[in-house]
């Protein structure tokens, strides 16, 4: 009889691990069983331990189900500092037909990215971040007219940025920084796009005046070989609380509108700028860096009520507003960078005392520094400019 009943039990426990396992699509099912033989943990991480396909995989670690189909997956543990996985993202990810999320926890996945991922019509969100990815971006992405947001940041992709990608009609976040991209910016077609992130790529070529939408929030072109002018194209970007056009070899001048724009930094710095800079209003940007450019004419009072200003490097001529130092000694100034530029006067006491929150620099202009202060080694260790120089310039 006890047998009769372990024998019952046995059958019924039997049926239910396969009744319940029917629940997930076979597809699906076979999908997951050859991603998980294309990756590994790396050591200290047990994320496929829960990855037992006896028992049902929409209870996997990473794995999230609707009715039959796996709709979100997960790799590696997302706690911070977690080891990863290794190995390869599997072909087989595209059979995944309801997945509409789709990540990657930092760890050292190498290989290209699948060009299957253009199967997965429903997906919305995509993050690859932090591997060892190399190849191309794959064209098919651009098919998937769901998607939202790409992250491939910090891997090693090399090629172009796809304009079928850029053709998204809802992508509100690109972030492509740190690879090895190369070629031309595209047009993007998307009006909710908020966030475009490229820094620190290799790409080359100037950006037309309607390029890039005025939805756009945060904008880093920074670390890249883009040149020509970019005042129409900003004039446009009113929306941006994130600039950086940094190290790059921009032109023309810098729209005076852009002083107004809701900015928290403003990184315009190691470029080619020229001209006056004319903010049409007192400046409310914490940050505004635009050094190591070629402008030239007087300082703005407007400027006075940057709390980091960095103007050092370029062709500024002229005294400094007295501003300026009414509000760098009562602190409301933390960094005046004006050293190697032209300027000829300053309205400040030699007995002065600057604040020890507050950095001045006047290094390497046509004045002899009124006050001593400590500059940044890379400012060099000439006081003054060459009368000769000054001459020449003011000529």
């Amino acid at each position: 009889m006890a047998k009769c009943i372990v024998a019952f039990y046995a059958l019924l426990f039997f049926c239910f691990v396969h009744i319940h396992l029917a629940i997930l699509d076979p597809v699906d099912f076979l999908a997951l069983q050859s991603i998980r033989k294309a990756l590994e943990d790396m050591p200290g991480s047990d994320f496929f331990a829960s990855w037992d396909f006896t028992a049902d995989p929409c209870n996997f670690a990473g794995v999230y189900c609707d009715s039959d189909k796996v709709i979100a997956l997960n790799l590696g543990d997302p706690r911070a500092g977690s080891p990863g996985l290794t190995g390869r993202l599997d072909a087989a990810i595209g059979k995944l037909s309801s997945l509409a999320e789709f990540t990657v926890v930092p760890g050292r996945i190498y290989g290209p990215l699948p060009e299957s991922l253009a199967n997965l019509k429903n997906l919305r969100f995509l993050g690859v971040n932090r591997n060892f990815i190399s190849g191309d971006i794959p064209a098919g992405l651009g098919e998937l007219r769901s998607l939202r947001t790409i992250d491939l940041s910090y891997n090693q992709l090399a090629g172009h940025i796809p304009p079928s990608v850029a053709s998204l009609p809802e992508l509100t976040n690109l972030i492509l920084c740190h690879n090895r991209l190369s070629g031309s910016v595209p047009r993007f077609e998307s009006q909710s796009l908020t966030r475009l992130d490229v820094k620190h790529n290799t790409l080359s070529g100037s950006l037309a005046p309607n390029s890039l939408p005025p939805s756009l929030q945060y904008l880093s072109l920074s670390w890249n070989q883009l040149n020509g002018p970019m005042d129409q194209l900003l004039t446009r970007l009113d929306q941006l609380n994130y600039l950086d056009l940094s190290l790059n070899q921009f032109t023309g001048p810098i729209p005076g509108r852009i002083f107004t724009f809701p900015l928290t930094n403003l990184q315009l710095e190691r470029n080619q700028f020229s001209g006056p800079v004319q903010p049409v209003d007192q400046v409310s940007i914490p940050t505004v860096d635009i050094s190591y450019n070629q402008l030239s004419g007087q300082i703005s009072p407007m400027l006075a009520s940057v709390q980091n200003l960095y103007l050092n490097n370029n062709r500024f001529t002229g005294r400094v507003p007295a501003s300026f130092v009414d509000r760098l000694l009562d602190s409301s100034i933390q960094i005046l960078y004006l050293q190697h530029n032209y300027l000829t006067g300053i309205e400040i006491s030699p007995t002065a005392v600057i604040p020890m929150r507050s950095s001045l620099c006047l290094q390497y202009n046509c004045m002899v520094p009124p006050v001593e202060t400590p500059c940044p080694l890379r400012a060099g260790k000439q006081k003054t400019r060459p009368i000769a120089q000054c001459n020449q310039w003011k000529g």
